[in-house]
């Protein structure tokens, strides 16, 4: 398509003379411009999907991807044998009985809200999020009737260890002739887990079933079912059999709808980051027609000497489309370059670039995550560098076109 001589008369003018720098240097920030918008895009749509992936692997790991519960938070009765006929169900693979309830966790006078999971000690030992996370202590110690296990992040703030007690204070008090009186118990800390995900590490308590239901007065039933399943997007074809199992006073969530502002959410933010930084490509795009304009009202002479000698229009026009095209396509594969290198480490540059400034630029307790994740999707970066290359081949059409248009005897009057 483009024979030699084109070939060399389009990489001589892409390397101007002095004379010509002002040309070099728009084709340079032209350069730079598609070159930081791709790698940019890359980075940040990497790091959105990472962010989304790491959330869901992380609440569908601790919560499950269905939960039936009781309608009036009454509790579900005979909640084993129930939780069995839900194993049975295709694409199941695991049904966990759940007593739930906030209190008050308080231990060397630090008080913070928590989050109280009653589970069997075989369920939380058949998590893998948590029994693949003990950062302290260990799982087989959780189980009798004042065994606990908490969050890093709560233990920080603490300031306990595995072996210490903390105090749980639950608002559904006990009747007493004096009143309503909060139920107050202490539980002994075997073992302290780090799933990196703030919301989980600071606010989770799990103790066992039977000490829950006890605590909770929930004699003989449970707050929910957790249920988890093979694939996170089946949830529409077997929400819908465990509902007719489960019958009346009872309801099934799935983890769409229970976490679906805040999906929703993170979705919006990353069209909207990708529809904001293509406009970056496309400022660059624009530095293209502007530096080939200048460029053909430049080499005006040469164009017209060339087209006496014989050069076709045609020839011409694919001497400057292949001038532009180049700085795209160059602009384009540094910019993926640079792009998956910065996502290949973008953990160790946020540690390099914390350790220079002093400021914490992840932090958990805003982000919910302990570190940047960056997950790339191929086939986002392929369509980057479509949209790229899209975008630079269609800035250098109408340059490309005027000067092939121009004509000769016009170009060369007044020389």
């Amino acid at each position: 398509m483009f024979g030699p001589f084109e070939r060399m008369v389009a990489f001589r003018y892409l390397r101007a003379r002095r004379k010509e720098g002002f040309v070099s240097v728009i084709a340079g920030f032209s350069f730079a411009g598609i070159m930081l918008g791709v790698a940019t895009l890359i980075i940040v749509m990497s790091v959105m999907n990472g962010f989304r992936t790491e959330l869901l692997s992380r609440i569908l790991g601790v919560n499950g991807h269905l939960a039936v519960y009781a309608l009036g938070g009454r509790g579900i009765p005979e909640y084993d044998a129930l939780a069995q006929r839900i194993r049975g169900v295709d694409g199941v693979t695991y049904a966990m009985p759940v007593v739930e309830g906030q209190v008050m966790a308080t231990a060397n006078g630090v008080n913070l809200g928590a989050l109280v999971h009653g589970i069997a000690p075989d369920d939380l030992r058949a998590r893998p999020i948590f029994a693949d996370n003990i950062r302290f202590g260990d799982l087989g110690d959780f189980q009798g009737a004042d065994a606990a296990v908490i969050g890093e992040r709560m233990a920080q703030k603490m300031g306990i260890s595995v072996g210490d007690r903390i105090t749980l204070i639950s608002p559904k008090g006990q009747a007493t002739v004096f009143g309503s009186v909060p139920r107050v118990r202490s539980y002994a800390v075997a073992a302290i887990f780090k799933v990196g995900m703030s919301e989980y590490d600071g606010t989770y308590v799990f103790i066992p079933m039977a000490a829950a239901q006890v605590f909770f007065i929930m004699p003989d039933r449970a707050s929910q079912i957790d249920i988890g399943l093979i694939d996170a997007d089946a949830t529409a074809g077997i929400a819908p059999k465990i509902n007719r199992m489960i019958g009346s006073g009872l309801s099934v969530y799935d983890w769409r709808h229970a976490n679906s502002s805040f999906f929703n959410a993170v979705q919006v933010e990353r069209n909207v980051m990708f529809l904001i930084l293509t406009l970056i490509i496309l400022v660059a795009a624009f530095n293209i027609v502007s530096g080939l304009i200048m460029l053909v009202k430049d080499k005006g002479r040469d164009i017209a000497i060339m087209r006496t000698m014989g050069a076709t229009r045609g020839a011409i026009l694919r001497i400057f489309l292949m001038t532009g095209a180049s700085i795209g396509v160059v602009g384009t594969m540094a910019g993926v370059v640079l792009g998956l290198t910065f996502c290949a480490n973008i953990e160790h540059i946020r540690r390099f670039i914390e350790s220079l400034s002093g400021a914490n630029l992840f932090n958990a307790e805003i982000y919910f995550l302990s570190k940047l994740p960056a997950e790339v999707d191929p086939s986002e970066v392929v369509t980057v560098v479509v949209m790229a290359l899209v975008l630079s081949l269609a800035a250098t059409i109408y340059p490309a076109w005027r000067a092939a248009r121009l004509d000769p005897v016009e170009a060369l009057r007044y020389e």
